[in-house]
Order: structure tokens, then sequence, then C-alpha cells
């Protein structure tokens, strides 16, 4: 592999109103969509040697909008599962836990749909995608949510997950990992499109 480019999912109405979506497998919105048609000009004429996407809905739409219609789903990809906290915001549980923080103190467990996961898990499931995409040939694309490519990244530079606070992800953008002297390095980050200019730093 020499370079992967990271597409996080367009906007869903749970994104918007800032609600923890874990395996929730919510649509994207009309703005969802016109964010990940934006995203095109960064896979359009591009050759990949592997494409993995998330089986949630918001992340397979995503992909194909932006024209990454052959693709893989992988169940490692899905975003971290919030258990109880499930379709909350972090206000709504702040009412009841003033000082939580998700990254440092992780979830309750929910239902039997929703049992939650810790951060370890989902570095652990981070760490496996990050193994194939090494293995992958030429440039690998992976189409998937905010707090899991954010720990995907941190596990990229040798971080422990916890360290993928540090990296803010809005919806409809996109980042690049790669190497300097052979090096795992983050390249791009959180990048938006340019309207009517496509995305930048390619």
């Amino acid at each position: 592999m020499d370079e992967m480019i990271l597409l996080r999912h367009g906007e869903t109405e749970w994104s918007r109103d800032r609600r923890h979506t874990g395996r929730t497998d919510m649509p994207l919105t009309p703005r969802g969509e016109e964010q990940a048609r934006a995203l095109a000009p960064l896979t359009r004429d591009r050759s990949f040697g592997l494409v993995l996407v998330s089986p949630a809905l918001r992340a397979r739409r995503t992909a194909e909008l932006a024209g990454l219609e052959r693709y893989e789903t992988d169940p490692d990809m899905w975003e971290w599962d919030y258990g109880g906290y499930e379709g909350i915001t972090s206000a709504a549980i702040r009412e009841t836990r003033p000082d939580w923080y998700l990254w440092r103190d992780g979830v309750v467990p929910g239902d039997a749909a929703h049992p939650g996961e810790s951060i370890a898990q989902v570095g652990a499931r981070a760490d496996r995608v990050l193994e194939r995409a090494r293995r992958a040939a030429g440039a690998v694309a992976l189409v998937a949510h905010g707090h899991y490519l954010r720990i995907l990244a941190a596990r990229w530079v040798g971080r422990p997950p916890e360290d993928g606070r540090f990296l803010r992800l809005d919806t409809g953008t996109y980042s690049r990992l790669g190497f300097e002297h052979g090096r795992p390095v983050i390249l791009t980050w959180n990048a938006p499109v340019r309207p009517g200019r496509g995305p930048a730093g390619i």
C-alpha cells in the first residue's frame, strides 16, 4: 500500500443533531448525499487496490455517490457501538453524568442490539482493517464513520485509540494516510471539498 484515502460518510439526521449513531442504520439526508457526490473528484480516474466500506447504509451510499461502486463491506468498520448511549447527545448524557467524556469514560451497556464496546475493542477492529490495507497493492480507500476513523488514524501512527480524541472529523470530508521516509504519517486530515473546485491537497 502506498496511500490510504479515508472518507467519512455524509450527513444523517442524527449526525446533524449530534446524536451518537453507532449501529442504528440511518440514511443520508439530502445534504449528506450532496456531500458524498462532492467527493467524487477524489476517486475519479483513480485505481484502488482495495476499497473497504462499513456495512452501514450511510457509508455504502456515500461510497456509491462518491464513485466507489465496487467495494467490499467489512464488519470491522462499523462505528463505535455506543451501547446505552445510542441515539443520545453528549449534552443529554451530561445531565446525569456532568463530567462524562466519551474518550475517557466510554459507554454503558445497552440492549441486545447495542451491547456497547470499549475503546480498546474499537481499536482492535481498526488494527485488523489496517493490516488488510497494508497488504494491498497501490492506493486503498476506506469509507466509514467519525469516531471509528479517528481511532483508525491514531492506530496508523502508532498511538493508542484514545488519541483519536485529538482528530476532529466532520461529515462528508476526506483524509489521507501515507508515509514519510517509510514511516506512517497523516498526510491530510478533515479536509472539506472546495465548492466548484473539488477536493484540495490530492
